[in-house]
């Protein structure tokens, strides 16, 4: 465990926060910024939304912490993120849209040149087939499979029941394997 990890207090940083505590607030920003950007950005497509969405996400958490009860602070901040993210992608809708950037990674590359070459290719492959799935879909899998929120969490910051998280999941997933499957055949060599 690193050290600012044992300073860290989720629920009397959240109490302190809902009591004032602007700096509460603010180690609870700095904690989860990382996490609500990358659902942002997966979801979005673009890093300036991401940032845009990112920062109402905390305007709202802040206005509106007075009404966080219990539970996971991580999966209701989530929701509030989602839920920006869902009306960004439905003003987008309403707006000539534009092409989504292709140089997104899921993960930095190897150190190797060929394995950094490598790892690049399947990563912005992995990333395009990602952005096909339908945004429910894709929410699910940023949240479970990219930053490892566990089902219930996700259930939470996608204010949906257990059973439709693992559902959505499953055919994501499936989706997913038919996208990815051709191609990495062809990589292959078959």
């Amino acid at each position: 465990m690193v050290p600012e990890e044992l300073d860290f207090d989720e629920p009397a940083l959240v109490t302190r926060a809902q009591g004032g505590d602007l700096s509460a607030f603010n180690k609870l920003v700095v904690r989860f910024q990382g996490t609500v950007y990358n659902v942002c950005l997966r979801m979005l497509g673009d890093a300036s939304a991401a940032e845009d969405a990112c920062q109402e996400t905390f305007f709202a958490a802040y206005r509106s912490l007075k009404s966080f009860r219990r539970g996971a602070f991580r999966g209701w901040l989530l929701r509030i993120a989602t839920n920006q993210c869902y009306d960004n992608l439905r003003r987008v809708q309403r707006q000539p849209s534009q092409p989504l950037p292709e140089d997104l990674a899921l993960a930095d590359p190897a150190p190797e040149p060929a394995d950094a070459a490598l790892s690049a290719e399947r990563a912005a492959l992995l990333e395009r087939a990602i952005r096909q799935l339908p945004d429910d879909q894709r929410l699910c899998v940023v949240l479970i499979d990219v930053q490892g929120l566990d089902y219930e969490e996700a259930a939470q910051a996608m204010n949906v029941n257990l059973g439709t998280v693992k559902s959505r999941l499953s055919r994501a997933r499936a989706r997913l394997r038919e996208l990815l499957t051709p191609a990495l055949r062809l990589e292959e060599g078959e």
